[in-house]
Parts: C-alpha cells; structure tokens; sequence
C-alpha cells in the first residue's frame, strides 16, 4: 500500500517521500475472509480528529504520526514546492517534527475527518 512521509530536509525545510506499506493476506480471525494487513507501528495513542476547517500557517508535525484520511480532502504543501493532495484512504506519515514545517489546507466540502497514530 503506497504512503507518503512529509520529511525534515537538511536546510530545515520540509519535503515529500513516497514509500509503501507490504500488506500480506491472512485470517484476521475465525469466520472472516482472508485480507490485506499490514502494520503500523504506534504508541502514545491515536487520536480521531474531526474539524469544519482543516488550514493552517507552515508548521512543524507535534509528534512523528500517521495521519490516516478518513473524510474530506486536504493539501499539504512543503516548503520544496511540492504539494499533494489527500482524501479518504490515504496514509500520510508526518515526520518533519522541527524546522520549517508545512502548510496544510482543507479542500471541498468539510467536515474534514483524521486518525492521528503515533509513531
């Protein structure tokens, strides 16, 4: 499954990387189909987010966590240029804990929904 890091560049900025998640089929409990799994390495506890604005000033992540889209869309823009859009099922990995940071906007129509998992 294919996810994104927002990282911390050398110059204190802020960039896109892509990476995937290995997702493997197994039975996740007796009666239920075999499925897609795959990990996320968390602690410290998840957090569901729900806000009718999702727009920020630049700003660093408070913590390395997975932002898992649930509803709406944002775009994330980082300080290299680059800028992606995010609606529900995808994996953003939010690493850029110091320096610049990034921007992010909500897009569409809100609310806009989020899980927040630790890593």
């Amino acid at each position: 499954m294919r996810l994104t890091r927002i990282i911390r560049t050398e110059d204190g900025g802020s960039a896109f990387e892509d990476g995937e998640i290995a997702l493997e089929r197994r039975q996740v409990a007796d009666g239920v189909p075999a499925m897609a799994v795959g990990g996320l390495p968390s602690r410290d506890g998840v957090q569901f987010l729900r806000s009718a604005a999702f727009d920020s000033s630049a700003h660093p992540a408070p913590r390395e966590q997975w932002v898992v889209m649930l509803r709406g869309t944002i775009e994330v823009t980082v300080t290299d240029g680059g800028r992606r859009r995010f609606g529900p099922g995808d994996l953003v990995l939010a690493a850029d804990t110091t320096g610049l940071g990034h921007v992010t906007t909500g897009v569409g129509e809100a609310p806009f929904e989020a899980l927040f998992i630790p890593l």
